[in-house]
């Protein structure tokens, strides 16, 4: 209080959200005598009196100046874009010029106002100064020592009701908040509230007596649809605010909107369930939100209460309007909690979803603040109020959001509008006018926030550093205001600024215009440095040296937001947001099925307690564990099926997937309502500076701003650097292919000795290669069946294309069925190599069945005409005896009908297949009954059909029978 007495003091020193200190100034009019001077129409004024009076005035003064700067704005718009036109088009301009006088006249006024107000705080603050002067400091000095030992027997104890004033039971708190919702709301009238409206906040002296070290500092986002309150929540709640906040740019009061990002705080008593909540040191947070801890936890673990006296809420006030959505990732990936306000009287909006999308990703705690509530006629409000809680909760289904604490208030009685063009109240700090519910929202918001994971031990060796805002302070530097995401820092430690390759010792840090020894992870805080020009910087980060590279492209494991409602394309250009940069990428997604697979390994391992836990702290924009990003390892060697998109859906078992087998029933834990993880390439047209295992949103903001749509596409965690030119090759994604062929002769049949089956072990297939083609490249490939058994290619067989299979178990495989060459060839394989991951089974014997007789040998022409009649000799009674032996039933299936259609729409043809072998002559059959099984309709043999054994049956009433039916040819009655 001595220093501030020495010093002539101005406006600042009396307004608290410049970092001013009225009531110290109150104390020290105290020890003044103020009889000789006159105030206003008061004879004997109060010392506080001149303070209320100067704040007073300069409430006017900053007032008619926003005015003013408004009517300014509009004058210079009416003459540009109105009255200039007209004019060089030759139209009357009569009326905009009369409208012009008006408004000059306005001007006019608004100025001699502001002139005015200005003189009439200025002496005010004359005679303040003139009574400060007048003051003994040593006496003051020597009588607030005496004091000090009284004042400090009554800390505990006023503390102690203090705290007790803050929690209230869940029941109280109900009956607080039903009382509210019933009043009739305040009105706006500038008269200072009751002491009951005060807000449970620290007095300045409190908190300046407690280290910046010794105060936790939470992030809170607050976020929603535009118009909606948000800025007047901020300023309702806010004791302490930043050089960013309540809208203080020229653009925003214009407008009456928020631009960019904001940045208040107040603070409150540590909450009791803080104080006994424990924190892991080196720990990691699982998606529910608690926090694993290492082995040792007793010597791991410490109590929040042993570390922090005070909980400081840092208000994060974000843009609501669809074009910032880039400001509003940004400002949402640096905070612990979000309170999402949304309109009481409009319910759910579409800037109001992407911000629950964000919060999804970003947080685990969330609470909606249903704002505008006096809007309400009073009669119907604890009505309406409930029926809009319960719109907001059929909106929040399905979400991580659904049980969300709601709370309905005013923030602002009469008019958001209010709080964003600095109409600031002049009483003492901690006290609200025009509100409804604040405290209400003030126990909702104690009750839920949660110990924030952070680290225990911070390294300066990994320190980054969000900067949002830049800019110079005369004699002092350029200060980078930001919030610490990992590590630590102290004044002198050297930091680098990546983007502007450039290094630069920290001179001073402060937390809210007091200066700190430290700052940590979670912190909000500004950084001095010396000779850097602020022009050169808006927004980026700030490391410790050689922490965080320059990267043109990396691999991330991706989800994609369930509300995004168009599809995710490989090769699609999407916009990627790490931290506040946001820029175009490339992006191809691959990886989903064996990404599930890893997945599910990892977390067999964690329960069994042999791995390590698949989730952790990101070191960059929010934690990509809160997206229900998993940390996983890329591995290079690994294959991958190559995919177009993304799936939406990842089947269980695919037909089409040779090479998978479908899993068990209830083996798979699949979250059927999330969409399946990926792995994602993403080529930065732009680089970017950012650290691995941070967390990206990626997003269509090309899209229609007006569009009821999500434009938010996916959320990812950066796994690993990628270099185009150089990493390429080494993705081994493949694609699967498979040719078909058939068997076109069997080798010998034999009988296997561990099962007795009648089997081959030699094939020959045909259609699978042309006869031109090379076949010693394919020599050594696996064959499969139907059935599932596995061969191997052996060599050609002729010059037709037809190829040997050896099958060292055996197979059942008859003539005409289909032989498949599978395999899968590598994206990036100059070669096109064929790849097989397939083995050979093991070798099953068995005996040979009637071996066929072996062929004479002779000489000459008559030597082979002899031969030749031999074999047709032998043919001939060969066929004859198996005609005459034919007493067994022979069964085929129809392939296809063919010949005329009767009146009847039955077919006369069906080609048929099974009844005969290749070797057979089918025109000795020629008449043979064949019956048709299903439908019991009779044909008769009517020749052979080419040459792999099938024959044409003629059914001269028709068949009605399908492709596929089955036919019997019955055998011959002895």
């Amino acid at each position: 209080m001595s220093g501030l007495i020495k010093r002539k003091i101005d406006i600042t020193d009396l307004r608290a959200d410049k970092g001013g200190d009225p009531d110290a100034c109150r104390r020290a009019l105290a020890a003044c005598d103020t009889s000789s001077y006159q105030l206003g129409d008061k004879e004997r004024p109060t010392p506080s009196s001149f303070i209320d009076y100067a704040l007073e005035y300069d409430t006017q003064r900053r007032a008619a100046q926003t005015a003013l700067e408004g009517r300014r704005s509009q004058l210079s718009t009416l003459q540009k874009t109105v009255i200039a036109p007209k004019k060089k088009a030759g139209e009357d301009v009569t009326a905009e010029v009369e409208e012009l006088k008006v408004w000059k006249g306005e001007i006019a006024k608004l100025t001699k106002e502001v002139k005015e107000a200005e003189q009439q705080r200025d002496e005010i603050l004359g005679k303040i100064n003139a009574m400060l002067a007048s003051v003994d400091v040593e006496e003051m000095e020597q009588k607030a020592g005496a004091d000090a030992s009284k004042s400090a027997d009554g800390k505990v104890e006023a503390g102690d009701n203090k705290k007790d004033s803050m929690q209230q039971s869940p029941s109280q708190s109900a009956n607080a908040s039903a009382e509210t919702f019933a009043s009739p709301p305040k009105e706006s009238d500038g008269a200072p509230s009751s002491p009951s409206d005060a807000l449970p906040l620290l007095s300045p002296e409190t908190i300046k007596s407690i280290p910046p070290e010794r105060i936790l500092n939470l992030n809170v986002g607050v976020l929603g649809h535009v118009d909606t309150g948000k800025t007047s929540l901020v300023k309702t709640l806010s004791s302490v605010l930043s050089t960013a906040a309540l809208d203080k740019s020229k653009q925003s009061r214009a407008r009456g909107i928020t631009l960019d990002l904001g940045f208040s705080a107040f603070l409150l008593p540590l909450p009791e369930h803080l104080r006994q909540a424990e924190v892991a040191i080196g720990g990691s947070e699982s998606p529910n939100g608690h926090v694993s801890s290492p082995v040792d936890d007793s010597a791991q673990e410490t109590k929040l209460q042993q570390k922090y006296d005070l909980l400081q809420v840092t208000l994060v006030d974000c843009p609501g309007h669809a074009s910032l959505i880039r400001t509003i990732i940004g400002g949402a990936q640096i905070i612990d909690m979000v309170l999402l306000v949304v309109d009481a009287t409009k319910g759910m909006q579409t800037q109001t979803a992407e911000c629950l999308v964000i919060a999804e990703m970003t947080t685990r705690n969330l609470i909606v603040v249903l704002n505008k509530i006096d809007l309400f006629p009073e009669a119907e409000r604890e009505e309406r109020l409930r029926t809009a809680e319960k719109k907001m909760r059929a909106a929040l289904r399905g979400t991580k959001f659904e049980n969300a604490q709601m709370v309905g208030i005013s923030a602002c009685v009469g008019g958001e509008k209010v709080a964003a063009v600095g109409e600031e109240s002049g009483g003492p700090s901690g006290l609200i006018a025009g509100t409804s519910n604040i405290h209400g929202l003030l126990n909702i918001l104690q009750s839920q926030m949660r110990a924030p994971n952070r680290d225990a031990k911070p390294s300066p060796d990994r320190f980054h550093f969000a900067v949002d805002h830049c800019f110079p302070i005369k004699g002092q530097g350029t200060v980078l205001t930001g919030t610490c995401l990992s590590g630590s820092a102290r004044p002198n430690d050297m930091v680098e600024f990546p983007t502007l390759a450039t290094q630069k010792k920290i001179k001073g840090l402060q937390m809210f215009r007091r200066r700190a020894n430290v700052i940590q992870q979670g912190d909000r805080a500004g950084i001095c440095v010396s000779n850097f020009d602020a022009k050169l910087m808006e927004r980026g980060i700030v490391a410790s040296p050689g922490t965080v590279k320059l990267i043109r492209g990396a691999i991330a494991v991706v989800r994609k937001v369930r509300f995004f409602k168009g599809g995710l394309h490989s090769g699609a250009k999407f916009h990627v947001s790490v931290g506040h940069t946001t820029v175009m990428a490339t992006v191809t997604f691959w990886g989903a099925r064996e990404i599930a697979k890893q997945v599910e390994e990892q977390l067999e391992k964690t329960l069994e307690g042999s791995g390590s836990q698949p989730y952790g702290k990101s070191s960059l924009g929010g934690s990509a564990d809160l997206a229900g990003l998993p940390r996983l390892k890329f591995d290079w060697n690994q294959d991958f099926l190559h995919q177009d998109n993304y799936l939406d859906v990842l089947p269980a078992s695919d037909s089409s997937e040779w090479n998978e087998r479908t899993p068990e029933p209830g083996k798979r834990n699949t979250n059927t309502t999330m969409p399946p993880l990926h792995w994602a390439r993403l080529e930065f047209l732009t680089p970017v500076y950012c650290p691995m295992d941070s967390l990206v949103i990626g997003s269509r903001l090309d899209s229609e701003v007006n569009a009821n749509a999500c434009r938010l596409a996916f959320s990812g965690r950066l796994v690993e650097r990628y270099d185009a030119k150089s990493d390429h090759g080494r993705l081994k994604s493949y694609t699967k292919k498979e040719k078909v062929g058939t068997v076109c002769r069997l080798g010998d049949p034999y009988k296997r000795n561990d099962d007795d089956k009648l089997v081959r072990y030699e094939v020959f297939g045909t259609n699978l290669f042309k006869k031109e083609t090379n076949m010693t490249q394919f020599v050594g490939l696996l064959i499969e069946t139907h059935g599932g058994d596995v061969g191997s290619i052996q060599s050609s067989f002729g010059t037709s294309g037809k190829f040997r299979v050896n099958f060292p178990g055996g197979t059942e495989i008859r003539e005409g069925d289909p032989l498949y060459l599978r395999f899968k060839r590598y994206a990036n394989d100059p070669r096109k190599a064929i790849h097989q991951d397939g083995s050979l089974p093991p070798a099953r014997v068995g005996s040979r069945v009637d071996p066929p007789a072996k062929k004479k040998k002779g000489k000459g022409k008559n030597a082979a005409r002899k031969a030749s009649s031999t074999v047709s000799q032998t043919a001939v009674e060969s066929n004859a005896t198996k005609e005459k032996d034919a007493t067994a039933d022979v069964f085929g299936e129809i392939v296809k009908l063919k010949g005329d259609v009767l009146d009847n729409g039955k077919s006369t043809v069906a080609i048929v297949s099974g009844l005969f072998s290749m070797e057979d002559n089918i025109g000795q059959y020629k008449g043979r009954k064949v019956l048709c099984i299903s439908t019991e309709e009779e044909g008769a043999v009517d020749g052979s059909f080419g040459k792999m054994g099938k024959c044409k049956v003629l059914f001269r009433e028709g068949v009605s029978a399908e492709a596929g039916s089955r036919v019997k040819m019955p055998g011959k009655e002895d």
